[in-house]
């Protein structure tokens, strides 16, 4: 195995990195630069030799089987803010939307309402999953140029949407399946869009009250997107965002130490300029058995987002309350905390090796820190997507001296789904 961080060139004396900033959504959750470095590895980079500059990420659109139930379980179980809505009651015929934030993430469940709506068909396909994940761009029009030129399918030519609080430009262009990318410019003619999400969308607050102790919220930032794609196809997409999103190569995970005694897979790892947007890309590897991405692509049927990390300041805290709602963890054995190998190579965290065992946290160390991390069994009826909880500690990496007991875990998962 290999375990190559790249970053960005050196700038010269006349390209000096551009200073990093808040983006709205991070000032709206009272983020600070320092926070973000630690909470999801920010770094600076010259924005303005950048072909298809990305600020960062705009909103994670899902389709779900229920979207007003779905909607209710991202309140009351992983402590999202319901803020914004569009459904029939306000002109839209096809779908219910629900816009959720927590911190500085948009989630948008979609279920539909029509019986004639796309989003009967991709559901049926794929079951609850992402099909958009949307980002912000500061220049919609320069993006959709670039991706022209570089080969990429815009399945959205740019437009200006507006209502009453201001203009917003978008379009899209295709990834691996049948996710998208929407690019969302919110600064059109020097104002900035001021309503709750889109243009179509009204403002919505709910009815449910947080239990008494209840965090303010759970997660603040969203630190990465798995994306799982057929055999012999992730250097094809890696290719496609360098080529076509100028996304710099940031790490690799191929060979051994990405493998079990059973399955194995590959890995590589793509991020826009400053680090904010990183794309984890996996592929399955032939080995004795099947593995979890083989696993996914059967039961999303082809292509997708297989898991989302978020990040948080106290994973203690964050786990503990997610256990008490109600949310399953993978299962890591004991013998991982009382390895004395593991242990010597950890070295001293922030909180004793005893306390991640009682929680099942796994930790990793780099060069650069440390992090620890956590990871759900499924979210829904099919076993493909789940999240994981991050908590950055100066690490910039993905785990990888986990990943050999993360891996058994979900095996251990898949055999007793009988799709080992």
């Amino acid at each position: 195995m290999t375990d190559t961080t790249i970053t960005n060139p050196t700038p010269d004396a006349a390209s000096q990195p551009t200073p990093l900033d808040l983006t709205p959504q991070e000032r709206e959750a009272n983020l600070d630069l320092d926070q973000l470095k630690q909470l999801v590895g920010l770094v600076e980079y010259d924005e303005s030799k950048d072909p298809f500059p990305v600020t960062g990420w705009d909103a994670i659109v899902f389709v779900v089987g229920n979207a007003t139930q779905a909607a209710q379980y991202y309140q009351s179980t992983w402590g999202m803010e319901l803020v914004g809505y569009s459904g029939p009651e306000h002109g839209n015929r096809d779908h219910k939307a629900f816009v959720l934030k927590s911190g500085s993430i948009r989630f948008v469940l979609k279920g539909a309402v029509s019986p004639d709506s796309p989003l009967i068909a991709h559901h049926t396909k794929h079951g609850d999953g992402v099909v958009d994940i949307s980002l912000e761009v500061p220049d919609v029009d320069k993006c959709i140029a670039q991706a022209k030129a570089a080969g990429a399918r815009v399945v959205q030519e740019p437009e200006t949407v507006s209502d009453e609080f201001g203009s917003v430009r978008i379009a899209a262009i295709a990834t691996y399946g049948e996710t998208r990318h929407t690019l969302v410019q919110r600064t059109v003619d020097g104002q900035t869009y001021s309503g709750p999400y889109l243009p179509g969308y009204v403002a919505r607050t709910s009815g449910f009250t947080k239990r008494e102790g209840a965090p303010k919220r759970l997660f603040q930032a969203l630190d990465h997107i798995v994306g799982n794609v057929e055999l012999g196809k992730m250097d094809e997409w890696v290719t496609f965002y360098n080529r076509v999103m100028g996304f710099v190569n940031m790490a690799e995970f191929v060979g051994d130490d990405i493998a079990t005694d059973y399955s194995a897979l590959m890995s590589k790892v793509v991020a826009n300029g400053n680090h904010r947007v990183k794309f984890p890309l996996n592929e399955p590897a032939i080995a004795k058995k099947r593995s979890q991405i083989d696993e996914y692509l059967d039961f999303y049927q082809g292509p997708g987002a297989q898991h989302l990390a978020v990040a948080t300041n106290d994973i203690l805290g964050t786990v503990d309350w997610l256990r008490q709602e109600g949310v399953e963890f993978l299962d890591t054995p004991d013998a991982y905390y009382d390895d004395p190998e593991m242990r010597a190579r950890i070295g001293v965290v922030r909180v004793p090796i005893e306390e991640l065992k009682s929680r099942k946290i796994l930790v990793d160390r780099d060069e650069d820190g440390y992090l620890l991390q956590i990871f759900t069994k499924p979210l829904g009826d099919r076993p493909t997507v789940f999240f994981e909880i991050i908590e950055r500690h100066g690490s910039l990496g993905f785990g990888k001296g986990n990943f050999k007991a993360l891996f058994e875990s979900i095996e251990r998962e898949q055999d007793a789904r009988g799709n080992l």
